[in-house]
């Protein structure tokens, strides 16, 4: 039990792999702190993590309520004094083309999601930073990450977490904080129609949850996007190539048209420590390596 008195706050956990994820942490000895917009569903799941022995708390609130949010912070604090773990899980799915798609359905999805993250991880920053520890998980998925029909509200949502993630992980380091993304595939009630049946068996919530112990733990990565789904589990990476320097002039355009195999070529691609790495590269290939400004960094 690897995470014995450490408090984790699991959003959406009323069910589905919110509720998955914080029965696992329980058992790994974490004090839970089980959100959800249902009361009776929070209450639900709060009592088998007590039933099995561990210790838990179930408040109701939406993400999307900052101080719905800031009280629940509040109260885990008083309770408990700290809080070491944020798995930000509550989502939802408003999936259709986007011709049919209506802005406020895009603007609903990406509010639960990135903005809901974007409160919760905030409510618990200043108090992870104080006590120089903190793990936060922010959930990722593949419709953001490769793309899926009918998804672009969900994808432009998910995509835009592992850009937080990715400036929260530099910025939160020298605190001991250490944030990761979770892809997962998972049966649950948002994949219900999308699936096949036997893909949905296989594809059990538990199934994706131990992954949590990599990111959550005492030896936990930053800046990881860990995909997992039916037990099996892979990292996911936003790479740079090396490229092509084809200079100024109105004839760069069709000299990277012509060149863009060169251009996309993967044989020596990286994963960039921070954003500015794209510049400092570009600026050596233009021959002035002496004008990377430290400060980019």
């Amino acid at each position: 039990m690897s995470l014995v008195g450490r408090v984790a706050i699991v959003t959406g956990s009323g069910g589905g792999l919110g509720r998955a994820h914080a029965l696992y942490l329980a058992r790994q000895g974490a004090k839970l702190v089980v959100n959800d917009l249902s009361q009776d569903s929070a209450d639900t799941v709060a009592a088998e993590i007590v039933a099995a022995g561990g210790e838990a708390v179930a408040i109701a609130a939406s993400v999307t309520d900052e101080t719905a949010i800031a009280a629940m912070v509040e109260h885990v604090l008083q309770r408990w004094g700290r809080i070491d773990i944020l798995v930000n899980n509550a989502g939802i799915l408003r999936d259709r083309s986007f011709t049919k798609m209506t802005i406020d359905d895009f603007r609903l999805v990406v509010d639960v999601h990135l903005i809901g993250a974007a409160i919760c991880t905030k409510a618990v920053w200043e108090t992870m930073r104080g006590q120089q520890y903190g793990r936060i998980v922010m959930t990722t998925s593949s419709s953001g990450l490769y793309g899926n029909f009918g998804q672009a509200n969900y994808g432009a949502a998910k995509m835009a977490l592992v850009g937080l993630m990715q400036t929260l992980a530099i910025e939160g380091d020298k605190y001991g904080i250490r944030v990761n993304c979770l892809a997962p595939t998972a049966a649950t009630q948002m994949t219900h129609g999308v699936l096949s049946e036997e893909s949905l068996i296989l594809l059990a919530p538990e199934l994706v949850s131990p992954g949590l112990l990599a990111l959550t733990g005492e030896d936990a990565p930053t800046r990881a996007i860990l995909c997992a789904g039916a037990g099996n589990f892979a990292t996911a990476h936003v790479t740079l190539t090396e490229g092509l320097y084809a200079g100024a002039g109105d004839d760069a355009g069709a000299r990277v048209a012509a060149k863009w195999d060169t251009v996309s070529a993967r044989k020596d691609e990286i994963v960039p420590a921070y954003g500015f790495t794209q510049a400092e590269r570009e600026i050596a290939a233009a021959g002035a390596p002496s004008l990377v400004a430290a400060t980019l960094r």
